[in-house]
């Protein structure tokens, strides 16, 4: 894996500079930042393929730096935090972040992880033999653009959002099961992914739906999973 650069951003240098370590063994590139103030510079100073973002940080913490990238960025973003409750990997992931790490990491799951979404990141649309514009009653979804639309109007989505209804459009009324949910879109064992996968459903149907509790396109099918309604 090469040319890549990975934003590391935390108030701790030690982390900041172990992290650096094992990434450099990968042959990624590093650029580092203390807060998210000066992630925020490095941003617009370098290219950036992906942030790896602590939460509890001085002048700007994680989840307020999460919400200004989101403003402009869709970099995929790997929270890192000491905090383990679920409510705080749900808040991560409903500001837009795309997974979630928790302190002290063991270097090889983080180095899969980085990679794995990496992967998502630069492959993003690629599906071979299927249709670059798909349209679901008003729902479109343009692969080249990477864009989806309802009614013309623009859908701000984050990339795994993105990654979750393309994979849903592009096989509009076959039912994935929130295992092979996660798995397609993550590139990992969809081990108890139900919140994660409910968090994201939820998000993307705020976006797209004109009722969100009574969806007209993101449907569930109980005890199964979910489904793009034809």
């Amino acid at each position: 894996m090469t040319n890549y650069n990975v934003l590391v951003v935390d108030d701790d240098k030690e982390i900041r500079d172990a992290i650096e370590i094992y990434l450099k063994n990968e042959n990624i590139t590093v650029i580092k930042a203390k807060d998210g103030i000066e992630a925020l510079e490095k941003l617009n100073e370098h290219s950036v393929h992906l942030i790896l973002l602590d939460i509890m940080m001085p002048r700007l913490d994680g989840i307020s730096t999460t919400f200004k990238i989101r403003e402009k960025k869709n970099i995929p973003i790997i929270i890192l935090s000491a905090k383990s409750e679920d409510t705080d990997k749900i808040l991560g992931l409903q500001v837009g972040a795309d997974d979630y790490v928790t302190k002290p990491f063991n270097p090889m799951e983080l180095i899969a992880r980085v990679k794995s979404q990496l992967r998502r990141y630069v492959t993003l649309g690629t599906y071979e033999g299927v249709k670059k514009t798909v349209d679901l009653n008003g729902l479109t979804l343009d692969q080249t653009a990477k864009e989806v639309t309802v009614h013309g109007e623009n859908v701000k989505l984050t990339r795994i959002e993105y990654s979750i209804v393309e994979l849903l459009m592009l096989n509009a009324g076959r039912v994935f099961s929130i295992s092979e949910i996660y798995e397609r879109v993550w590139n990992e064992p969809g081990y108890n992914a139900e919140k994660t996968v409910a968090v994201h459903i939820r998000k993307i149907r705020e976006k797209i739906e004109i009722d969100p509790k009574n969806p007209r396109y993101l449907k569930v099918v109980w005890g199964i999973g979910y489904k793009m309604e034809k």
